[in-house]
């Protein structure tokens, strides 16, 4: 109503210079815009009122609903008509709009629920994942419980029944038996030590503390007090006339030369060879462990240092120990890695950082 109103003032000064056609052209647009504004009613209303403001002012006599002139009359019906027809035309185009724009707005709101539902399932997928992971972590544990810790403590069991009840033993294999049990001990020692390192691992507790570890003096030292679980080897030795020092964590370091020579007799025939060598790399102190065994299959080479995982060769091991050895050599910034050793079993390196010494000059 406010643009039929501007579009009069605007038109009636030049009432007497201009013709009908004229304000009845201007007086089209108000309808127009009434119907893309308020739908179809609006823009009827909006026509009707123009025909009404064109009749009373632009046609003669002015002031007054009659018209006297044929042409007047045709042309105010003409009028009426295109402004009811341009109005409605506009009004449904407009509808068309508004439900397409309504339709397209559905049709993204279910894909944002689409997507939040993919997204749902993928998480609640990894969960379940997760949990079947856990599940299974669990029940190698299990494993690993029922077999690496009962039977080294049937072993004690059953010796120390025997010398409890004063079985007749001479004093050498007393004393066998008594290592025996020595033996066992450590084992389960060992094992203890691995998964209270595997929990400390998975709980993100694993923190080195570095210092300058002097590795030819570790290897010896190890594989000394290994000398019973090694006994049916020949372990050589080869270290180069000047070992670096290292940045290690000695007891953490240890555990990883514990469980590669212990993975080593478990696996490398009697009276064979394991070797225990150290390489000097640089920045990297390389050492590896050499056995005669059947070796590791490449299918497996991805897989043996994931907690739990043992070869298809069917180890009797708890495959703890390989996740824990790649766990500490990577939280001191080294790698490690399997592939063939030279006389046809598998060879275990692992790099560690040189000791470094630093100094700092203050002012």
């Amino acid at each position: 109503m406010a643009l039929v109103g501007a579009c009069t003032a605007a038109l009636l000064p030049q009432r007497s210079s201009v013709t009908v056609a004229t304000p009845a052209r201007v007086l089209v647009d108000p309808g127009l815009i009434a119907a893309l504004l308020g739908g179809r009613l609006a823009g009827v209303a909006i026509a009707a009122a123009a025909a009404v403001v064109l009749d009373v002012l632009f046609i003669e006599p002015y002031g007054t609903l009659d018209v006297h002139v044929v042409d007047d009359v045709v042309a105010l019906l003409a009028f009426g008509a295109v402004a009811l027809t341009v109005a409605t035309l506009m009004a449904r185009a407009n509808d068309r709009r508004r439900a397409a724009e309504h339709r397209a707005r559905e049709i993204l709101a279910l894909s944002d629920e689409r997507e939040r539902s993919q997204r749902e399932q993928a998480r609640l997928a990894s969960e379940k994942t997760a949990l079947e992971q856990a599940e299974e972590a669990r029940r190698a544990l299990l494993r690993s419980v029922s077999h690496d810790l009962r039977t080294p403590l049937a072993a004690i069991r059953a010796i120390t029944s025997d010398l409890r009840d004063g079985a007749a033993y001479d004093e050498p294999t007393r004393q066998d038996l008594l290592d025996v049990v020595g033996d066992e001990a450590e084992r389960l020692d060992r094992l203890v030590a691995n998964l209270l390192s595997l929990s400390r691992i998975e709980a993100g507790a694993l923190a080195p503390h570095l210092e300058a570890v002097d590795l030819d003096e570790l290897l010896t030292d190890r594989v000394r007090r290994l000398s019973r679980l090694l006994r049916d080897l020949r372990i050589e030795t080869r270290l180069p006339p000047f070992v670096p020092l290292i940045d290690a964590d000695y007891t953490l370091v240890d555990q990883v030369v514990t469980n590669l020579l212990e993975n080593a007799a478990r696996h490398a025939p009697a009276g064979s060879t394991v070797q225990l060598e150290a390489r000097d790399h640089g920045d990297m102190v390389e050492v590896s462990v050499s056995d005669e065994g059947p070796g590791v299959p490449p299918a497996d080479r991805s897989r043996i240092f994931e907690p739990f995982h043992t070869s298809t060769g069917g180890s009797p091991s708890s495959g703890v120990g390989l996740a824990i050895c790649k766990a500490i050599v990577e939280a001191h910034g080294g790698r490690i890695r399997v592939d063939d050793a030279p006389a046809g079993g598998a060879r275990f390196a692992f790099t560690l950082p040189v000791h470094r010494i630093r100094t700092e000059l203050t002012a």
